[in-house]
């Protein structure tokens, strides 16, 4: 049984979240204002909190904070909601210990997609939460098994290190993966590349797989997103 608390502050946001995930057989919470949503999650813990951004009494970033100050919750999964040309919104959500951000206006296959990946970050190996072989964004495909990357039907021919990469960033959707993560764990300590080695590589992926997938963090570095 997993449980999610929606904090948000607007009614029909609360009502759309909460009738996707309920098709999904989650549990859920809800509350209008963060005061309210800590209290919620101090009783219930829940394993995944989506917080907006603006609300009353207490912002989603103020009780971000607190809920990474508590024992019994700081381990919990916190995902945002941004509006999409927020950047600096998004920035704080990840710099006061939020695990990823969905942007606004909210997709539902987007969002249990989203939901489902940062479940498995945190039970991974439940039973609760089948491990998928194929992984499914839009007209984009993985086969992590066979390792095969498949758009609109057609097998996509990636170079090693364009694979490599492709792959760390799709191992945990919305997280941010910084430059220095991604030259250790594709290059390795000990080889020398030039600073735009990666950014070369991001280009050519982004013309093979398109351009909507991995996003640019500003002065952090990439995540894969959809």
């Amino acid at each position: 049984m997993v449980k999610i608390l929606i904090v948000d502050d607007e009614p029909d946001i609360l009502e759309f979240l909460r009738y996707n995930l309920e098709k999904e057989q989650f549990v859920v919470f809800s509350a209008g204002d963060g005061i309210t949503g800590f209290q919620i999650a101090k009783k219930e813990k829940p394993d995944l909190i989506i917080l907006d951004i603006m609300m009353p009494k207490m912002d989603g970033v103020e009780l971000c904070r607190l809920i990474r100050s508590d024992d019994n919750l700081k381990n919990t999964l916190i995902t945002f909601l941004t509006a999409r040309e927020e950047e600096y919104s998004q920035i704080a959500a990840l710099d006061v210990g939020g695990d990823d951000y969905i942007t606004k206006p909210i997709r539902p296959r987007v969002l249990i997609s989203r939901i489902k990946a940062l479940l498995r970050r945190k039970h991974t190996g439940s039973s609760e939460i089948e491990e998928e072989t194929w992984l499914e964004f839009g007209d984009l495909r993985i086969d992590k098994e066979k390792v095969m990357i498949v758009k609109n039907g057609q097998q996509i021919d990636l170079a090693r290190k364009e694979l490599e990469l492709l792959m760390l960033l799709v191992s945990k959707p919305g997280k941010v993966f910084s430059r220095e993560e991604i030259f250790n764990k594709i290059w390795g300590n000990d080889v020398i590349v030039g600073n735009r080695t990666i950014d070369v590589h991001i280009r050519k992926l982004r013309e093979k797989i398109g351009d909507d997938f991995i996003k640019t963090i500003k002065g952090i570095g990439y995540k894969f997103d959809f």
